[in-house]
């Protein structure tokens, strides 16, 4: 599996490098059409290579997608804490009450009464 996943991050550094290298010319990247500019006053514009705009596009998507999908998830996390929490301090409880049902009696027969099944202990 490993060997795998070495295959598939070198033939996509492939990718990614013939992308680049086919798209180097150069292109300027604005913040805004010019005629909103003239409204504003003001436009930040860059010129980058082809291939960084592109990449830097789809690194900018995956960021926006991964933050969207943890605040999305958020609810289902905090979820599974309560009730982790509960899980926990019910664990508790029943420890607390196994040893108030144990309390005064010899230790074998105590873990020998916690290793029967309850169905066994009925008949």
């Amino acid at each position: 599996m490993r060997y795998i996943r070495y295959a598939l991050l070198a033939l996509l550094a492939i990718v990614l490098v013939s992308v680049s290298l086919a798209n180097r010319e150069f292109v300027t990247v604005q913040l805004m059409p010019d005629a909103l500019a003239g409204l504003v006053g003001f436009n930040l514009s860059l010129t980058l290579p082809l291939f960084l705009v592109i990449l830097c596009g789809i690194i900018v998507g995956l960021i926006i997608g991964f933050v969207w999908e943890w605040m999305r998830e958020y609810k289902h996390r905090r979820r599974a804490a309560v009730k982790d929490r509960e899980v926990r301090k019910l664990e508790r409880q029943v420890g607390h009450l196994k040893e108030q049902k144990h309390e005064g009696q010899d230790e074998v027969l105590a873990i020998l009464d916690d290793t029967t099944p309850a169905h066994a202990r009925r008949s």
